[in-house]
């Protein structure tokens, strides 16, 4: 579950490789390409400099990573068709920036899938005018956030506004904390399967629902839960039965926390977590977390980022408490094929937790959430997972359809 301290096989290539900076606008009203015809000329790139945490301009942000824009379309085209149930019958409106290359790539790819639609680009927005076309819009209308960074519209908190007035979201936040080797990954981490990813999801739910304990084991060390979990929530691309239509993309988790934070007790590696700069940190070796009754009481082997990490919760908390038991299923992202951005990393097909009290998925008995502060992930080596003494992950992938 993504929060504010910072959540699928793999497209393959089709069409013309490209490299550099996609033009944007040369789309117009076109058509959607079918897959597998080339892009039109026009889209070649040239490699430059790479894209940083804080890209200057588009000039700046160029950066040498190969990729077809036709994976990357048909990736989004699957997002709107199977997961937001997108017909084209509503209206849409693109909000973006120019600030990186992986930016400019969303933002062509979407000028072809929603051809029709309004797109603002955020560098030259005139005073009011975002929230002129919001208002513009109806309930059931669709808004993609295509964002280097994270947009500051007036006094909008964007996307819980737009939920507000039931519209359809999709996000794409902090696009240019991914290193430029790392955009084909985030690409890849865009395709959506439905039936994988629903079916997983929501076998996953039932066993986590009613299981009575469950066992973290990873290079020789056991995490234990000697009790049931909270009712597991899903993020799983289906939004048939839920208030708000969207959010955050990637998506694929499962996530849910003890219900009695003290039945957490055991070892633990970490190999990363996010770190004070809302990065994906991976320290030289795991760290072994040490939980007694729900809590870290020690960090073995640990760097000093992580004691920083541990520090400022313990500042603002007094004591860091583990919750968050997050279940990523998406495949596109591993322990080897990683992103720098937490919040997409988050949805990585394994095991983390999060650090800190805050949680707003699960009310505690003596934690007000308005005094909470943090909610760091850490990513957990495990060679498998246990619920009832039943193997739920393994081998690097969820064997809940098995049998």
């Amino acid at each position: 579950m993504t929060v504010d301290l910072r959540a699928a096989g793999t497209g393959g290539v089709e069409g013309e490789e490209i490299q550099g900076l996609v033009p944007l606008g040369s789309q117009g009203g076109r058509k959607l390409f079918p897959p597998a015809t080339r892009p039109p000329r026009g889209w070649g790139r040239t490699p430059g400099r790479t894209c940083g945490t804080h890209p200057r301009s588009v000039e700046d942000s160029r950066v040498p990573y190969c990729t077809s824009i036709d994976t990357i379309t048909r990736n989004i085209q699957d997002i709107l068709t199977h997961a937001m149930s997108w017909d084209g019958s509503a209206s849409a409106l693109v909000l973006h920036d120019r600030q990186c290359a992986l930016a400019c790539d969303l933002t062509a790819a979407y000028e072809r899938c929603l051809p029709d639609a309004t797109s603002l680009d955020y560098g030259n927005l005139e005073p009011g005018q975002a929230g002129s076309a919001f208002d513009a819009l109806s309930p059931g209308d669709l808004v993609v956030l295509i964002q280097s960074t994270r947009f500051q519209v007036e006094a909008f908190r964007l996307r819980i506004e737009l939920f507000k007035r039931s519209l359809k979201v999709i996000e794409h936040p902090h696009l240019a904390r991914m290193a430029p080797d790392e955009a084909q990954t985030y690409v890849d981490a865009l395709a959506y399967d439905p039936v994988y990813t629903r079916e997983t999801g929501v076998a996953l739910k039932e066993r986590v629902d009613r299981a009575k304990e469950g066992s973290i084991l990873g290079d020789g060390l056991e995490l234990v839960i000697a009790g049931p979990l909270e009712p597991a929530r899903l993020n799983v691309g289906d939004y048939a039965h839920m208030q708000n239509v969207g959010g955050q993309y990637p998506i694929g988790e499962v996530f849910t926390e003890a219900q009695r934070l003290e039945d957490l007790h055991g070892r633990a590696r970490v190999y990363a977590f996010g770190d004070t700069s809302f990065c994906v940190n991976r320290p030289a070796t795991p760290i072994t977390l040490v939980i007694e009754d729900g809590r870290v009481v020690q960090a073995l082997e640990s760097t000093d980022e992580f004691d920083r990490v541990l520090a400022q919760i313990r500042r603002d908390e007094d004591e860091v408490l583990v919750r968050e038991l997050g279940l990523g299923l998406n495949r596109a992202l591993t322990r080897e094929r990683i992103v720098n951005d937490i919040g997409t990393y988050e949805r990585m097909c394994g095991i983390h937790l999060s650090l800190g009290a805050k949680h707003h998925a699960y009310k505690k008995p003596g934690i007000n959430k308005k005094f909470t502060k943090h909610h760091v992930d850490v990513f957990l080596v495990v060679d498998g997972f246990f619920l009832d003494g039943m193997k739920v992950y393994g081998d690097g992938e969820w064997c809940v359809l098995e049998g």
